[in-house]
Order: structure tokens, then sequence, then C-alpha cells
């Protein structure tokens, strides 16, 4: 396949419209509070037995941060106390006894994740515990074979720090940076140096972590294509194994932190496509290739290796190389997928202190995939993580004919067929370099849910 794009401003804006980002299908929308924790139960249960026993992915959401990012949509609590993470932390393990109770200890965990708000709000010794705790009920891997990764705030670590996260097992690392820039820094109320967060990488290099990945934000107050320039070439000069450049999407009367950022500081539409552009061009120079949906990563990485190879996958996390696992989510908010279901978490500290206290699992709502969805999941995957999908495989795969299946969606693909984003030739649906940032927009086509929740709110796809 072509890890390469094209970037064309006029098909970019004519296609610049809001949809899913696609870390699920079906999307969070769809799920409901018929899914209920017995539902869960029965479902990882099941899995323990024969060829259902799939290896496990486990993510914890520790939503604690010292500082409020204004540009941030994520569930967090953010606070200065410190404290605050031990009642959390009690009832995190009560969960991990109460989820690990489900799964066969002969699943081994392929893959942990440490997400937030901040994971490096706690402390060394609650770090070290909660991955002593997790190695009680779950079958950890011992060997560094793992794909075991966590998020960093370069404010928030050391290099004692780096060296305990390496110890405890994790074997990749990702941190924010968004923009180096001081001006653009003060505007999002995140305030971090080049120098501290250098210090950061260089740390993790010296411990041996095997990936290294760096996130950037644009479309953020007070850039511009020039500044945004130079803090690309600071982290390029740094030479990560991965980036992410998202697009910042401004909407305030969801996240209350955006409030906070005045529209008018904000570049406009053509400065963002600008930006786009150039941070494309600096980073196919620099020699990285172009993942999908903001992710770009050396051509040796495992991610690209993966995509090259038909075995990536995507999930609440983004990218992954464990299309084999069923993901255990842990935590307030945490979204997981065990067998053919969708799960997520109550939502508020109180809500998951609550069912746990009185010894529930804290899943609120979720969704059961019926043949439909599965099939649908199946076209989505293939073409976001993939660009590209064979008819005759999901065919064989689903028992059905491709194109009477989807005679619509294949007609609704014509435009984007004559517009040169995507080629439909024999058995194969092809997404071309000028479509390959317009993903989203294909993957769309094939999203049955999305003509029912015209309401619903999404971010523009570029």
């Amino acid at each position: 396949m072509q890890q390469t794009l094209l970037f064309d401003p006029a098909l970019i804006r004519r296609y610049d419209k809001s949809g899913p980002r696609y870390t699920s299908y079906p999307t969070a929308p769809q799920f409901d509070e018929g899914f209920t924790e017995a539902d869960y139960r029965a479902v990882a249960l099941a899995g323990n037995v024969g060829a259902q026993a799939r290896p496990l992915s486990l993510y914890f959401h520790i939503p604690f941060c010292d500082t409020l990012c204004f540009y941030c949509g994520c569930n967090k609590v953010v606070t200065k106390n410190r404290a605050r993470a031990a009642p959390y932390l009690e009832r995190l393990y009560q969960e991990i006894a109460l989820q690990g109770a489900l799964f066969d200890r002969s699943r081994p965990v392929n893959q942990l994740h440490w997400g937030g708000g901040t994971p490096t709000f706690i402390s060394h010794e609650q770090m070290s515990e909660l991955m002593r705790v997790t190695g009680e009920h779950f079958t950890l891997r011992d060997d560094d074979s793992g794909e075991y990764s966590i998020e960093i705030d370069p404010r928030e670590v050391t290099e004692d720090s780096i060296a305990l996260l390496r110890r405890l097992g994790f074997n990749r690392l990702s941190m924010g940076v968004q923009d180096f820039n001081p001006t653009v820094q003060k505007a999002v109320n995140r305030i971090q140096s080049e120098q501290v967060t250098l210090a950061a990488l260089r740390a993790a290099r010296r411990e041996g972590f095997k990936s290294v990945s760096i996130d950037l934000i644009y479309g953020l107050p007070f850039q511009s294509q020039q500044s945004f320039a130079t803090t690309l070439d600071q982290v390029i000069a740094v030479d990560p194994d991965r980036l992410s450049v998202f697009n910042y999407a401004h909407l305030p009367e969801l996240f209350m932190p955006q409030k906070r950022i005045q529209e008018q500081d904000l570049p406009s539409a053509a400065e963002k496509l600008d930006i786009l552009q150039m941070s494309i061009e600096k980073l196919t120079q620099a020699g990285y290739v172009y993942i999908g949906m903001d992710h770009f990563a050396k051509p040796d990485d495992e991610l690209a290796v993966a995509q090259r190879e038909g075995t990536l996958y995507r999930n609440f996390q983004g990218y992954s190389t464990h299309a084999d696992c069923d993901l255990v989510a842990l935590g307030i908010t945490a979204i997981g997928m065990v067998g053919d279901t969708y799960s997520q978490n109550v939502k508020t500290l109180d809500d998951y202190y609550e069912r746990l206290d009185a010894g529930h699992l804290p899943v609120f709502r979720g969704v059961k995939l019926d043949h439909d969805d599965l099939l649908r999941r199946e076209v989505i995957t293939q073409l976001i993580c993939h660009f590209e999908l064979s008819m005759s495989r999901i065919e064989r795969q689903f028992g059905i004919v491709f194109r009477d299946y989807f005679a619509e969606e294949v007609g609704e693909l014509a435009p984007m067929v004559a517009d040169g984003l995507v080629q439909i030739e024999g058995d194969l649906i092809t997404v071309l370099p000028a479509g390959h940032l317009l993903i989203r927009n294909v993957c769309m086509v094939f999203d049955r849910y999305l003509r029912a929740r015209a309401a619903q709110r999404y971010s523009k796809v570029i």
C-alpha cells in the first residue's frame, strides 16, 4: 500500500465536514444503558472458552491533572491536591479484582496502557502498587514482549520517574507538547519548555524505551504557519519514533475549558490548512510516513510495518498492532471492547466510588454488535487502517454479495471516485493519496447510523 498522501486544498475545502474519528464502530452515541453489568459479565466469561479465549489489552484511566489545559476535551479531574488520587486508586484496585475474576489467567496481557488525565500525577509508590495489583489479577508479560505504554506530562516526571516506569514494564511512551511557542502556550495554559520536554525524551531513550511519541496540535490560538514550523523543526531535530499532529476542534459549548480560548485568537481556516500542508511536507521530508488520522511514524516503526503487512488496527487509544485482543477498560469513563460488545464505565468519581463500594463493576452503558455492525466495522477498519478494501474478502467473511449489500454506499462513493479520492477497480476499493487525509469522509459513507443522528456534534475532519 502507499503510505503517502497528496495535499489538495480545493478537495479538502470541499470535503471538510464534521464526522466521527472511528475509534469504534458503532461509535459512542450508539451506546445505551440497556447494556448492563450482567451483560458485560456474561460476554467476558464466555470469552474464556476455547478458540474465543483471546489475549488481553488493559486500559487504565487516571483522570487527575495538576493544571487545566484550555484546549482539552478529555474526562479529567483538575486538582493540585495529590491526596485525591488515593481513594480513586483504592477503588481502581477493587475494579481490577472484579475484572480479573472474569478472565482466565491463561490469557496474557499483550497490551497495556495508562492514559488520562495525567497518569504521572500519581506518586512513584502508587505507580508501583498499581502495577503490582494488576499483576495479582492478570497475567502480565515479564519478558518485555508486550506493548506496554503510558502517556506522560514532561512537567510531571524526573529521570527517576522514567527509570521507574521502565522497571515496571513500560516500553513505549507518549508525551504531550502541542506547541513550543511561548505565546501559544500561555494562551492555552500549558507552559512547557523545550528543555523540560527533551529531558524526558532523552531519559526515555537512555532507559531503553522502544518507542517515543510526541503529540502536537495545530489550530491553537496565535499559531501561524511560521511559528508552528519552528516547533516542528525543534521536534524533528530530536527524532521521535512517532508524531501525532491533531486538529484543534473548538467546541466551547461541549467542553467548558475551551470557553477561555477567544475565537478571534484562533488561526483562520486558510491558515490552518497552510499549517497542515507545511507539517505534512516537513514530516515527509524528514522521512516519516503517514499512518492516517493525524499519525506519522518512521518507516521501521511497528505501526508503519503493521500497516504495510495488513495487520494494523484502530481502537480507543488510536492505531494499534493488537487486533487480536479483548480490551478491558478500567477507571472512570473508560471504554472497553470484549467479545462483540463495547462497554463504558460511569463518568464521575462519585458514581464510580458508589458502584465499587457496593461490589459492582462500574459499567453503565454499552452495545452488543449485530451482524451488520460487525460487517460495517470490518469495512471501516480496513479502510481507515490500510486505505484499501478487498470486496471478495468481505464477501467470504460475512456471506454477502458486496455490491448488492452496499449498493447505496458504492453509489455514494461515485463523486469521490470522480474527484480522485477513491478508486474502485475489480475486487478492490482503494483510497488514493488525495483521499488519505479525508479517510473519515470515506468511512462515513459506510456508517448506517450517521443519517439517523444528524444533530450529533463531531469535530471537522481536517
